[in-house]
């Protein structure tokens, strides 16, 4: 079974471990897709007020780094796969508590997202983890451009499905359907864990000192600027959007459309971008997408149609691709040729959440603030304007990485 796969994917070297990873991954993407878009509209058709939505966010976004700290800790104590489990089942937890809470849930917002970040904290910590271990910089570019795939995939099928149960079940039915089987998918997940290889901790845990790393290493300086940049856009534009096409089209269904087209054309692009760009063409192709990314908010803000939601979220799906796969791979080089990454590669991960983190809260406060002083539906175009250009920033902090140059040496 293996073995073929290899074949079909033209890749004799990728190991059982990293097929494993990728097929966790999936169906990760395919439970978060399936329901977190949904899960601010869920909490906006209950409260109806912006500052719940973020406040929810915010929980996620500063309970997230603070796990990535406490989760490092514990993958140099003990094995990454159980730090992963731990994630993945937090993840699942999250939708049975939802679930309970039901028509409640605005109530309980900041709860909620504070379960959810530490979920992602868990996940994520050990899943990039095990992505540095796993992967070699000959297969790095491939299983960032096919866990791509799987991701678009997710993005595809997921929000269309979910809003497709939710416009035809009543009342808030669809939505305890839809986040029944995000919890079932989390638990597969779980059970597809086990067959990972076992992978012991050894070391001390000292993010501080790879913090401190910033004075010592100009490329690990530049590629934590450009995460801080990343999570400006983010941290506003994971909810923002979703909420301003659900009040443009009052229709569940016709944001899962929007999903599908931006995932369709994601889908494509993550498939072609791990086969087009390489090493050399990084930077060029983090350019070109970052500034196509900034300038098409300009469409999404003067969408007075589906149609031109439609392009939006086409241009988004092609471009996205382009950027993060160049972007992350490149991210892991920086880290595998920085200053004792093999024994610190866990800080040097959780080192990189925390400023992509600090990013992401940076843009909901400012968020928070511009409503509180102009009216939402009058400032959220011109806050998406503001935090909209953080992608493109991102190459101006990484066009002087040079990762030939021999990190510096240290007594």
């Amino acid at each position: 079974m293996v073995s073929k796969l290899r074949a079909w994917l033209s890749h004799e070297n990728v190991s059982k471990d990293l097929l494993l990873l990728l097929l966790i991954g999936g169906l990760y993407s395919l439970g978060i897709f399936l329901s977190s878009t949904f899960v601010n509209i869920y909490l906006w058709k209950q409260s109806n007020s912006y500052t719940d939505i973020a406040l929810y966010n915010l929980s996620i976004y500063v309970l997230q780094p603070l796990t990535f700290i406490f989760a490092g800790k514990c993958a140099k104590r003990i094995d990454r796969v159980i730090v992963l489990r731990t994630g993945v089942t937090v993840l699942s937890l999250f939708f049975l508590t939802v679930l309970i809470v039901g028509e409640r849930a605005a109530t309980f917002n900041i709860m909620l997202g504070s379960l959810l970040g530490i979920g992602y904290g868990f996940y994520w910590l050990a899943y990039n983890v095990l992505t540095f271990e796993i992967t070699e910089p000959d297969t790095r570019d491939f299983f960032n451009g096919f866990l791509g795939v799987l991701q678009s995939f997710g993005g595809m099928c997921g929000p269309l499905l979910a809003g497709f149960i939710i416009s035809r079940l009543n009342n808030f039915t669809g939505y305890t359907v839809i986040f029944t089987i995000s919890f079932v998918m989390f638990i597969v997940a779980v059970l597809v864990s086990l067959g990972l290889s076992r992978r012991k901790a050894k070391g001390n845990f000292s993010f501080r000192r790879i913090i401190n790393e910033r004075e010592n290493n100009p490329n690990w300086r530049r590629i934590l600027n450009a995460h801080v940049a990343q999570g400006f856009r983010e941290g506003t534009f994971l909810f923002a959007v979703s909420i301003w096409i659900f009040l443009m089209t009052k229709d569940e269904l016709s944001l899962g459309v929007f999903n599908l087209v931006y995932s369709g054309f994601s889908f494509l692009f993550f498939f072609l971008v791990s086969r087009w760009v390489k090493p050399r063409r990084r930077k060029k192709a983090i350019f070109i997408s970052g500034l196509a990314l900034y300038l098409s908010v300009i469409i999404l803000l003067f969408s007075d149609t589906m149609t031109l939601l439609l392009i939006y979220g086409g241009i988004a799906g092609i471009f996205f691709p382009l950027l993060y796969v160049p972007y992350v791979s490149l991210t892991y080089d920086v880290i595998g040729k920085s200053w004792n990454a093999a024994e610190m590669r866990i800080e040097y991960i959780v080192v990189r959440e925390i400023f992509l983190n600090f990013g992401r809260v940076l843009s909901i406060i400012v968020f928070l603030l511009a409503i509180t002083v102009i009216p939402p539906e009058t400032g959220i175009p011109y806050i998406l304007l503001l935090v909209g250009g953080g992608h493109f920033l991102i190459y101006f902090f990484i066009k002087g990485i040079d990762t030939k140059i021999p990190p510096a040496s240290h007594n």
